[in-house]
């Protein structure tokens, strides 16, 4: 049986009335000039004060007067022409005989015009068209409320007042920015989940038929950029039921009860055009663990937690309606959101493996011009750790770099310096460092390179650079041959090793040390202490003695917690430096073994700045820093280096 679908309701767009507004703003400017006068808008009339005007009276320059309310107008003398006049008295002035009279006897008896040519004339005031004057700027300004604040509240589009407490959800149907299956690349598992909920979306009452019932909730976790929104509008785009897209925080506001008014106005628009589909990312804005914080149950956050609560699974729920939610924090979700019955599945989006990285990246790729001869399943391996946002950055980033070297296609070079841009940032070549400088960042980098290259449980060397990347002066790029699940000791404390090279290097070599080490030290001391405190790897055996970190608003604890004795914590201090030590003299040994390795390499890297994996592998076998390109490329200093004879 076809599904028959409800046409989905489009609410008409409000008429602004712009005809209205543009009249009364018309009214407005002339109620402004008749306030102000015309005159300083015309520049006609020649505005005196009462003195002056009172003077020229007594001097017999007025040729007539025109008295309205408190007005007085009429003509001055200006040669053989007539120039206007205009005077303000105060208000209520002529209301008294003795004034009027005043003015009058003073024109009469000093005007220079026969009486025939004089001519005064006085208008008494009208009480009617006072008050129409005076009420006149308070019906305008209620006019301009009712056409601006009434007629906004009677709307019902998104620019009303009466919207605030209105869902914000954007809804996307249709051909139009569709997105499918075929779009989404590197979780297979993921979408054989969601697959599904496409069919029931498709036909509901096929699963009615044998009393089965959909999940009301899917949530889908990961790390950030694995996909989760792009996998939520592509079951969307699959199903072609409305997708109602909303963000967590789009629901907290500061009055308390907004956030729950657009959970239910939310849920409202969706039953209306059921089946559908409701995806609420960065859940964790709203969902977080009730309880936990300064504030109680009376804020808007947990107001609209329990909003969303009781629509998923409440007396009155809708089977046709799946709400799909995103977050990278589900440990710090309310129970109550993840039993069965709200999100009854969890999907796991973990980042993708090699296969799955080579799919994103032939997904991303359709968009780009590549050359004929890239293989994108050596940029997949290459690119262990990087998630579908990295891998759609990688793409991006090397047609942009193709272009600036105005090259019609993008080749393997440019994905391979994207793919570096992405991880380890953009190199500074503008940046001047001095002889010194450069000579302790080499020896830094080639302690790190030899090293490396002398441990077999360590991973390979991709790359080695004094061009300063990012907020490092230099840096050895390690790239592992596959994905790695597991972190074995020995390769930990080969890890520890080739962290501690560079700065052996540069005491070694350089006859001092600097600060260069800072970042790593801080790793070292990071790792040894998981070593003992969370993965079991010391004699204090296998033990959790890693201390609470749960913040005031994310978890429940206030203050950091400690669940072992000043004795314990004074031993796993001792184990962690134990562990140090041992790599840190083992790591020496090693390098002042390997003096000449180390030399090579440092000098090769003053000389061309960046080393691959090739020219350390020559490297280290013993050849000199001037043979190992033979003349492929040029040196830093911009000398080509030839093949030896």
């Amino acid at each position: 049986m076809a599904n028959s679908e409800k046409p989905t309701r489009q609410e008409a767009p409000m008429r602004r009335p712009k005809g209205v507004l543009v009249l009364l703003l018309i009214a407005v400017g002339i109620l402004v000039m008749l306030q102000l006068g015309t005159d300083r808008f015309t520049g006609g009339p020649q505005v005196l004060q009462i003195t002056e005007f009172e003077d020229k009276l007594k001097a017999g320059e007025i040729k007539t007067i025109r008295i309205d309310s408190n007005d007085v107008t009429g003509d001055l003398p200006d040669g053989n022409k007539s120039k206007t006049y205009r005077v303000s008295y105060p208000d209520g002035y002529f209301r008294e005989d003795t004034h009027l009279e005043k003015i009058k006897d003073l024109y009469v008896q000093n005007s220079k015009l026969p009486k025939t040519d004089q001519k005064f004339e006085y208008t008494p005031p009208n009480a009617l068209t006072q008050v129409l004057m005076m009420l006149l700027p308070w019906v305008l300004l209620f006019a301009i409320a009712w056409f601006l604040l009434f007629r906004q509240m009677r709307a019902n589009g998104p620019g009303s007042l009466l919207s605030f407490g209105r869902s914000r959800a954007r809804v996307t149907k249709g051909a139009r920015d569709r997105v499918t299956f075929d779009d989404v690349a590197g979780c297979d598992e993921a979408k054989e989940e969601v697959r599904e909920v496409v069919e029931f979306l498709k036909d509901p009452s096929r699963f009615g038929r044998l009393g089965g019932r959909m999940p009301h909730g899917i949530l889908l976790v990961g790390p950030p950029g694995t996909g989760k929104t792009l996998l939520a509008r592509a079951v969307a785009g699959e199903a072609d039921v409305p997708f109602y897209s909303i963000g967590g925080s789009d629901f907290v506001e500061m009055f308390v009860g907004v956030g729950a008014s657009r959970v239910r106005d939310l849920y409202r628009q969706a039953k209306e055009n059921s089946p559908s589909i409701i995806f609420l990312d960065e859940i964790d804005a709203v969902g977080r663990k009730r309880g936990s914080g300064l504030g109680g149950g009376h804020d808007e956050r947990e107001q609209t937690l329990n909003a969303i609560l009781v629509e998923m699974d409440g007396f009155d729920t809708d089977d046709n309606i799946i709400v799909m939610a995103a977050t990278n924090r589900p440990d710090v979700l309310d129970p109550a959101l993840l039993r069965p019955g709200r999100f009854d599945r969890e999907i796991v989006m973990d980042l993708p493996d090699v296969k799955g990285r080579e799919e994103i990246l032939r997904v991303h790729a359709k968009k780009v011009r590549l050359s004929q001869d890239v293989d994108l399943s050596v940029i997949a391996r290459t690119t262990p750790s990087f998630s579908g946002a990295d891998l759609e950055a990688l793409i991006n980033e090397a047609a942009l770099v193709a272009v600036m070297k105005k090259k019609d296609s993008v080749d393997l070079e440019d994905l391979d310096e994207a793919r570096d841009k992405v991880k380890w940032g953009r190199q500074k070549r503008s940046k001047v460092m001095d002889v010194e400088d450069k000579k302790i960042t080499a020896y830094h980098e080639a302690g790190h390179a030899a090293i490396a290259a002398l441990l077999p449980e360590a991973e390979p060397v991709h790359k080695v650079t004094i061009i300063p990347r990012g907020m490092a002066l230099g840096a050895t790029m390690q790239l592992p041959e596959k994905d790695r699940y597991h972190y074995p000791k020995k390769y930990l404390l080969a890890m520890l090793k080739v962290l501690f090279a560079g700065r052996l290097a540069e005491e070694e070599f350089c006859g001092d040390i600097s600060a260069g080490a800072q970042n790593d030290i801080e790793r070292v001391t990071e790792f040894a202490r998981r070593m003992v405190c969370e993965w079991g790897m010391s004699d204090l055996g296998p033990i959790n003695y890693s201390e609470s970190e749960e913040t005031l608003f994310l978890g429940r604890e206030i203050t950091r917690t400690r669940n072992h004795s000043e004795a314990t914590a004074m031993a796993i201090d001792a184990e962690v430096k134990k562990i140090l030590t041992r790599c840190y003299d083992e790591a020496k040994d090693l390098l002042r073994a390997n003096r000449d390795k180390v030399e090579r390499i440092a000098k090769a890297l003053l000389k061309y700045e960046v080393l691959d994996s090739a020219d350390v592998k020559r490297l280290m076998q013993g050849e000199e820093a001037e043979t190992i390109r033979n003349g492929r490329v040029k040196a830093a200093d911009g000398s080509k280096i030839e093949s030896p004879s």
